[in-house]
């Protein structure tokens, strides 16, 4: 036997023959920034490039990997020419990622892996070195108008659809929401009831009214509702993200109604003592008619100043003396509890000799025959 069959039998029986398709483990005994030298057991040192290493042109492989490592890798070619074993590493971390993603789209399961990537039709996220696209119309339960919030943000999500050959592996997040959602929806409905008092948060301000995020269910809180007083504009008075304290008004199969008119807080309460018959009291004008203005004594509590009792001279329209945001005095005359209307004279304080009667005009009825002015 020659001495060249003999080295090649002392090799063959010393290095464990190295196959194309391989899994093989090995230590790290180089790292250059573009690639990677392992001893893998076998006749010849593994190379990994860049390129076999990740999908990342800029990754600095001396920041990735130390010389001792341990990395398992797949050989894609034994003999590259030059005697030297090529090897992958993302090749083989994408295969396993697909059977994790296999597994978990045949079970359902609910997975969480990072966003990498924020593309403009979705996210890309990765699974143990397999990537998962999730659309933006899947990414939320409401339209998300900035993708970009979820960069480098761990997220849950289900696959929906597995088919790594065509490279389509689809991830859903929303479904998981609106599921949460509606289990929180449940156990919301079950714990409030009609006058209790909760803590929500203001999703969302309109002119009319306020969404309130009570936690499971959203409830609306209407312009009418928001205080005893009147509220022009709910915008001046909350923000989105406020912490708001609201009372369950009414609740009609999904919808809540709110107020924030408290019982214990309402100033009709004591308003009999307050404004009796006979008492001077000061108000801002708040809204005109042409029959008179209304006064506002105190928030919730208005009272009206009929044109007649404006002036012992004749006064044709509130306006033509009177403006919105004046403060004036005026005695009360008229009192009604149960409907919670007041009627107010400013000439009534008037020093001009023997006064005429009240309601001299022929025309005047009682302020609750005419139509307020709408809120």
């Amino acid at each position: 036997m020659s001495e060249d069959n003999t080295f090649e039998q002392m090799l063959n029986e010393t290095f464990k023959p190295i196959h194309v398709g391989e899994v093989v483990e090995g230590e790290v005994i180089d790292v250059k920034p573009d690639e990677i030298i392992l001893n893998i057991n076998g006749k010849s040192d593994g190379i990994i490039t860049k390129n076999e290493y990740s999908n990342d042109s800029s990754v600095d492989l001396t920041e990735k990997v130390h010389v001792g490592d341990k990395m398992e890798v797949k050989v894609m070619k034994v003999n590259d020419g030059e005697g030297q074993t090529l090897l992958t590493y993302k090749r083989l971390a994408a295969e396993k990622g697909n059977k994790r993603l296999e597994e978990a789209f045949n079970n359902h399961e609910v997975l969480v892996a990072p966003v990498v990537q924020v593309l403009s039709g979705g996210l890309s996220v990765v699974v143990d070195g397999a990537r998962v696209f999730i659309p933006a119309s899947l990414v939320s339960d409401t339209y998300e108008k900035n993708l970009e919030k979820y960069k480098d943000q761990e997220i849950e999500f289900v696959v929906t659809e597995f088919n790594p050959r065509r490279r389509r592996i689809i991830g859903d997040r929303k479904q998981l929401l609106v599921a949460r959602k509606k289990e929180m929806q449940k156990e919301l409905f079950e714990r409030i009831h009609i006058s209790d008092v909760v803590e929500g948060v203001v999703k969302n301000v309109t002119d009319f009214g306020a969404f309130i995020d009570l936690g499971g269910a959203d409830g609306l809180l209407h312009i009418s509702e928001m205080s005893w007083g009147h509220v022009e504009n709910p915008k001046k008075v909350f923000k989105v993200g406020e912490n708001v304290r609201v009372l369950i008004k009414n609740i009609s199969g999904e919808k809540i109604a709110l107020s924030r008119k408290f019982p214990d807080e309402n100033p009709w309460l004591n308003a009999e003592d307050k404004y009796a018959v006979g008492t001077i009291v000061s108000g801002r004008v708040a809204r005109m008619t042409d029959f008179g203005a209304f006064i506002e004594l105190e928030p919730g509590v208005d009272a009206l100043l009929h044109v007649s009792q404006i002036s012992h001279e004749h006064v044709d329209k509130p306006s033509d003396v009177l403006r919105v945001g004046q403060e004036i005095e005026a005695k009360i005359v008229d009192f009604n509890g149960a409907d919670h209307k007041i009627s107010l004279s400013m000439k009534a304080l008037e020093n001009m000799g023997p006064r005429e009667p009240m309601y001299e005009d022929e025309n005047y009825q009682d302020y609750q025959d005419y139509p307020e002015e709408p809120e």
